[in-house]
């Protein structure tokens, strides 16, 4: 790791440390960083440190679903997020979103994606993980919905599966995932199943 990357982790970790949580100073920070730092910094991040960070932005900046597919993506252009969960294993996964066909680009309504695991045999297991994003209509936040599939997706993502079937319905099934932004790439996740909160958080960082 170089000493860039380590420098940026550290003082992302101290930003996150303070109490309260500084939001400005933590779009700040991220926001001068370069990809993979953010990436590194990102995935740097515990169970304690997501937990502070999402009540830390709660209401602090805005996301819609064009700052998870930017306007100027194609249509059906996957979108990469690298994430980190708080699970106690795997906790490295990405989640992929495309813009539906024929949707306009600066306000598209819905967000089709999936979760992208690094091992292979472990998505056999769990299922892509489609979902459906959409806003939330009550507050500047975006719902990343597992109840909800797409209808079609890009020819190199997977066959779409019911999240309410097979093993998946333990990972993903009847799950409405909430988002709150923090940065211009980065947002950070708190997952609910049935409306009941699981004390479960993700962070991601959105390809440039």
């Amino acid at each position: 790791m170089s000493i860039e990357i380590s420098g940026a982790i550290r003082e992302f970790k101290s930003l996150l440390g303070s109490s309260p949580i500084e939001p400005q100073k933590v779009a700040d920070l991220l926001n001068g960083m370069g990809h993979e730092a953010r990436i590194a910094a990102t995935r740097s991040l515990g169970r304690a440190e997501q937990r502070r960070l999402y009540a830390g932005v709660d209401g602090f900046r805005p996301i819609r679903l064009v700052d998870i597919v930017p306007p100027s993506a194609r249509d059906f252009r996957p979108v990469r997020h690298f994430g980190k969960n708080t699970l106690p294993a795997f906790t490295h996964f990405e989640k992929h979103f495309c813009r539906p066909k024929g949707v306009a680009s600066d306000a598209p309504g819905k967000l089709y994606g999936y979760n992208f695991q690094p091992t292979s045999w472990l998505a056999s297991i769990t299922g892509p993980g489609y979902f459906i994003a959409h806003e939330d209509p009550g507050r500047t936040e975006v719902w990343v919905d597992y109840n909800q599939v797409p209808t079609e997706h890009p020819d190199e993502w997977p066959e779409i599966q019911s999240n309410e079937k097979g093993l998946g319905r333990f990972v993903y099934g009847f799950m409405i995932d909430t988002l709150r932004g923090v940065s211009e790439h980065v947002s950070i996740g708190s997952a609910a199943r049935r409306g009941r909160d699981l004390g479960s958080w993700f962070v991601l960082c959105r390809e440039p």
